[in-house]
């Protein structure tokens, strides 16, 4: 092998940055940032460092190993992959890479390098690289400084990426921020009546599946509501009265709600208030609340009014078996909602539920 063989040629690879077009005694600003060596640092690192013949496909390292040698392309190319989104670097004829594990001593690869072709390295460690301080301190200290340049430029452009990547990421957060706020707005609106607020039936029903996933909680007492003669005050006073009306009885349901409670419009003017309760008197209380509340509103009411704010009101109630469906449910209250209705409204009726099969 022969020194010669090593001097770059213009078939050695794409074309480079005239390594000759700078002397180190009068630098300019682009050669501190590139990692060419000139024609004179080839030659003195040619003489003084090692041979070193290289295969195409052959790996040099990887990311993460410690290494202390510093590389020179002779002739070939020289790949170096940095991983995760970062541009790859292919490197040519009197181009030189590693320098920080030579600097620096045991330093961790940034990257993985391969030969991408044959060619020829040369490898310097730290003895040969004392041999050329002690050989050309001038050159090699105007090597130094570039070398040093371009860690530099390479921290910046680093800084660069990150801050992109972070400002990405922050507007990526903040894109998921305003979807999921999206989709909690339209959750909400799936699951709540537009004209009162409360929970609509699908509300109900997805509340009921929520319960029955978190596992048992208790016993539930079931109250149906139905406005008396409802359709008259819609006929008499027409539908905006009507939904005033509603609204008010949508508010009576409101006021009693705790956090383990749940007001629904079934639709029209049927409502439902699901309370937790273990005994009869549990759940009777809430509706008798409810039916007298309407009472007293009706009372104090100014009867020069031209319409009327609210109504009497018919309720249904019972006890929710846990294991039972919830149609069951409703029928126990419905029958219970039925017969308040049939004795004339402005009542409450208890359903008891039917005894469980032995």
């Amino acid at each position: 092998m022969t020194r010669n063989k090593l001097a770059p040629t213009p078939a050695d690879g794409p074309a480079r940055a005239d390594p000759q077009a700078t002397s180190p005694d009068q630098p300019t600003s682009p050669d501190l940032a590139t990692a060419v060596l000139t024609s004179a640092e080839f030659e003195l690192f040619a003489q003084l460092g090692r041979l070193r013949p290289v295969a195409a496909g052959e790996r040099l390292f990887r990311r993460g190993d410690l290494g202390t040698t510093m590389y020179v392309v002779g002739s070939g190319e020289i790949e170096l992959d940095f991983g995760e989104d970062l541009v790859a670097k292919r490197l040519g004829p009197c181009e030189f890479f590693g320098e920080l594990g030579l600097l620096i001593g045991d330093h961790a690869r940034s990257a993985d390098a391969t030969a991408t072709a044959d060619g020829e390295l040369v490898e310097l460690r730290h003895e040969e690289f004392q041999r050329l301080v002690d050989r050309d301190p001038g050159l090699v200290s105007y090597f130094l400084r570039r070398a040093i340049m371009r860690v530099v430029l390479n921290e910046q452009g680093l800084i660069r990426r990150l801050r992109r990547r972070n400002h990405d990421l922050q507007t990526a957060l903040d894109n998921l921020h305003a979807t999921t706020h999206q989709l909690n707005q339209t959750e909400q609106l799936v699951r709540t009546d537009e004209l009162t607020g409360l929970y609509n039936r699908r509300g109900l029903v997805l509340h009921l599946q929520e319960r029955r996933t978190d596992g048992p909680a208790g016993g539930m007492g079931l109250i149906l509501v139905d406005c008396d003669r409802f359709k008259q005050v819609n006929d008499d006073h027409g539908h905006l009265v009507g939904d005033r009306v509603l609204q008010s009885v949508a508010n009576i349901l409101r006021s009693v709600v705790g956090p383990d409670a749940i007001a629904c419009r079934l639709g029209g003017d049927e409502f439902c208030l699901l309370v937790p309760a273990a005994t009869p008197a549990d759940v009777m209380r809430f509706a008798n609340y409810i039916v007298s509340t309407a009472q007293h509103l009706m009372q104090v009411a100014d009867e020069a009014a031209a319409a009327p704010a609210i109504c009497a009101l018919s309720v249904g109630a019972c006890l929710g078996d846990p294991q039972a469906d919830w149609n069951e449910w409703y029928a126990q209250a419905d029958a219970a909602l039925y017969r308040a209705k049939r004795h004339g409204g402005d009542r409450v009726e208890w359903q008891d539920l039917p005894p469980t099969p032995a």
